[in-house]
């Protein structure tokens, strides 16, 4: 089963081009991790940058990224990671966070110093960072606005080629951690302006963010079997799916999308690094709009056989079954038929479960279209109620491995401190050390000279000693609860290092 579940909201002014907010439902989307198959975003976006005009030619980048499961997770469990998502000029190259991006191979980097971290508190594993193990519901915040930590450049690698200054910087609202987290590095975006100086200009580094983006769930895998009966008719069953409910029986997926322009932070900040005195980090509500939902919603999801061409994929009849509704006019969610959806209470929290068997019929117009079926109506020759999805044994993961020669930007300055250990509810351990923040690798391959990079670095100590983890950035919701970070993440810098430096994990592998 594949495909995307639409959330259509209204548009609001392009002058809010300064990044997004979001709160996003966090839960366990199947009943087990069925393999590292299973790919799928929960809700989420995509942030590409504005233009006058509509560019002649293919110009694919942007900051997607989001909660989910994906085909390289390596420490899956069945909640989900939340990773960046930075992709650059037609998939070159993608940062998924602080040492995490396109393969493994670092001759070949790919966006993996793409990401520079900026807290002292909180690790972020190359696996993606790690939600508390159980969440089930629980809103996440997150969104992406741009600080002037660099500043723009004429030059981009000794070429004649500019790279702007918006560092595009991950806020997070939880429980247990607020504020920035990490950002892209304008040279993640313009890099490849360097071998085409046509290209100058036109990514995020430089531009500013479309306001209007899509919002939907983009599911790629969920494990099913198709099997037909003795009289040819074909039905397929599903792994188990679910949604949060809450206690009025529907579900609250997506809250509270907001647009922002330059007055929500950015120029504070600027005023502050040019002398004046310091931005508090909240939000200015009047650098903002809300996006609001009609509360219509589409949904793609085809069910398949993996020879299947794609113009004959089948789609769900998720009519059926589900209504998109918006229960306030900044929230978006579903009312489900509980004559075929499942309430299901478990110690994870309450979920809808969707129907697992469906059957492969034409409507009134002659359409092909899996409608859901009982289980008890499903013909025994199938053997389709006996199938299992749980999670199959598979091969024990690969450990993430940063570079080891006493000449890398790992080890030239290298760390202060360390190795320390982390533990995350997924099984794995993060060995991290502290480094002084202007020299962590990604900022060594982030094209500044040791000039910049210095400045960099007392623009950051700036940040360590007034923004704190604790205090409100994002607008806070107006529904739901918080989601929390895997504890393990949330970390303490060594006496001396309180500011200036920040965590920078070096291996994952699987605890022994």
């Amino acid at each position: 089963m594949a495909g995307y579940l639409l959330v259509p909201n209204e548009k609001v002014p392009e002058t809010y081009n300064a990044g997004f907010s979001m709160y996003v439902a966090a839960w366990p989307l199947l009943q087990e991790y069925p393999g590292n198959r299973f790919q799928t975003g929960l809700f989420g976006t995509w942030m590409h940058a504005q233009y006058d005009e509509k560019p002649t030619r293919r110009l694919y980048s942007d900051i997607e990224g989001g909660l989910g499961w994906w085909r390289d997770t390596r420490f899956a469990t069945e909640t989900p990671k939340f990773i960046m998502g930075g992709v650059a000029l037609n998939f070159m190259a993608w940062a998924n966070g602080p040492g995490a991006g396109k393969g493994r191979d670092w001759d070949k980097p790919q966006g993996k110093y793409g990401v520079a971290q900026l807290s002292p508190w909180l690790l972020w594993p190359p696996d993606g960072l790690n939600l508390e193990q159980g969440t089930c519901g629980e809103l996440f915040g997150y969104g992406y606005l741009p600080l002037p930590l660099t500043e723009a450049k004429s030059t981009t690698a000794g070429k004649n080629v500019p790279t702007g200054n918006n560092c595009w910087t991950l806020f997070l609202n939880t429980q247990n951690f607020k504020g920035p987290v990490a950002f892209f590095t304008p040279y993640f975006f313009s890099r490849v302006t360097v071998d085409d100086p046509n290209l100058a200009g036109v990514f995020l580094d430089t531009r500013p963010s479309g306001p209007n983006r899509a919002l939907q769930m983009e599911t790629q895998y969920v494990p099913g079997v198709l099997a037909t009966d003795e009289q040819g008719q074909t039905y397929a069953r599903i792994a188990p799916t679910s949604f949060p409910r809450r206690p009025q029986g529907d579900s609250a997926v997506v809250h509270q999308v907001t647009a922002y322009n330059k007055k929500a932070l950015c120029d504070a900040v600027e005023a502050w690094f040019d002398g004046g005195s310091p931005a508090g980090g909240a939000i200015d509500p009047a650098g903002s709009v809300m996006h609001t939902f009609p509360g219509r919603g589409g949904a793609t999801w085809r069910i398949y056989g993996p020879s299947t061409p794609r113009e004959e994929r089948v789609p769900i009849a998720w009519d059926a079954f589900a209504k998109p509704v918006a229960p306030d006019p900044i929230t978006f969610g579903y009312r489900w038929d509980y004559d075929l959806v499942t309430k299901k209470d478990s110690e994870d929290g309450p979920l809808a479960t969707l129907p697992e068997y469906y059957h492969l019929v034409k409507d009134d117009s002659g359409e092909s279209k899996w409608v859901p079926v009982a289980a008890q109506d499903v013909p025994a020759e199938t053997g389709l109620v006996e199938v299992s999805f749980s999670r199959p044994r598979e091969r024990s993961p690969k450990p993430y491995i940063t570079p080891d020669d006493p000449d890398s930007c790992w080890k030239k300055p290298g760390p202060v401190a360390g190795p320390f250990e982390a533990h995350p509810g997924d099984g794995s351990v993060v060995t991290y050390y502290w480094y002084r923040f202007a020299d962590q690798p990604a900022l060594l391959n982030a094209d500044l000279t040791d000039q910049e990079r210095e400045q960099l670095q007392e623009r950051a100590e700036k940040l360590h000693r007034n923004w704190k983890k604790d205090r409100a950035y994002l607008p806070p919701p107006t529904m739901g609860k918080l989601a929390v970070i895997d504890p393990a993440l949330i970390v303490t810098p060594p006496r001396g290092l309180e500011v200036g430096y920040v965590p920078i994990a070096t291996r994952q592998a699987a605890a022994e």
